[in-house]
């Protein structure tokens, strides 16, 4: 059985693909797929693949990339939107400091509302954070979190912060991405700080693609640049079994373990 604990399905880029991979994804034995949102635009989108398929788990939230675009009630159609499914999840939200003119006020004041819904309905987080960690790392340690705990998806703090981190609840997926050689440092803080059981795998698809020599799968949008194609979830699966020196089937064994203490509602 395999977990791709984020990934953004509902992207248009995927419109083309979309029913190959609804087919040819459970062949290659997904079990489950966290597919998040982005923003009120997106979420129904999310909503109607969840319906589809069982396997999809939808998380529902609005990304720090995207505040500027939301309507006056975001928070009362993020909220509605959980109510109605409660096995969903809330992300993808977060904090950016890498992107143009970041406006840290607004992401904060996004964030913690979400921070805040979450706690309240008990659900998994999917967060998303760059170049903001410090910062990252104090909001959570201020605000009421889900008891069953938060994923820091594609994981690009320090090692340092990490033992921090699992005490607040969170866990750390790797993407196919972290295999480019320029990713070599952030991929040993897996190996050296991450415990096993806090460790999840993901995708990320259409985004953070795998290398460009690597034998993994790859798209191509309407313009002709590189998407991450979903059905990669087999490769990263093979390539961290490979670097953590695992068998296999125990690190499927403890990613479905990981996977059902986070997300299993």
């Amino acid at each position: 059985m395999l977990y791709d604990a984020h990934n953004h399905l509902q992207d248009e880029r995927l419109d083309a693909v979309r029913e190959d991979l609804f087919t040819a994804l459970p062949a290659l034995g997904l079990k489950r797929a966290v597919v998040a949102g982005s923003g009120v635009e997106d979420l129904e989108a999310v909503a109607a693949l969840a319906k589809r398929a069982s396997w999809v788990l939808p998380s529902f939230g609005v990304h720090p990339w995207y505040l500027k675009e939301q309507p006056p009630d975001w928070l009362e159609q993020l909220q509605d939107l959980l109510l109605r499914h409660p096995e969903a999840g809330v992300g993808e939200i977060g904090l950016d400091r890498w992107i143009q003119q970041p406006n840290v006020p607004m992401q904060l004041q996004f964030f913690k509302a979400q921070l805040d819904l979450a706690h309240e309905l008990d659900r998994p987080l999917s967060i998303h954070c760059l170049r903001a960690w410090g910062l990252m790392q104090e909001t959570l340690a201020a605000a009421k979190l889900p008891r069953c705990g938060f994923l820091l998806h594609s994981y690009g703090g320090s090692a340092e912060l990490v033992a921090g981190l699992v005490k607040l609840g969170a866990y750390f997926s790797v993407s196919p991405y972290f295999f480019h050689p320029r990713k070599a440092a952030q991929l040993e803080v897996f190996r050296q700080s991450v415990p096993l059981d806090r460790l999840l795998l993901e995708t990320d698809a259409p985004d953070m693609w795998p290398p460009e020599d690597s034998d993994a799968l790859r798209l191509n949008d309407a313009n002709g640049q590189t998407l991450n194609d979903p059905r990669n979830i087999t490769w990263i699966y093979q390539r961290m079994a490979g670097f953590l020196l695992l068998d296999q089937d125990e690190l499927k064994q403890q990613i479905e373990a990981n996977f059902q203490r986070l997300f299993g509602r």
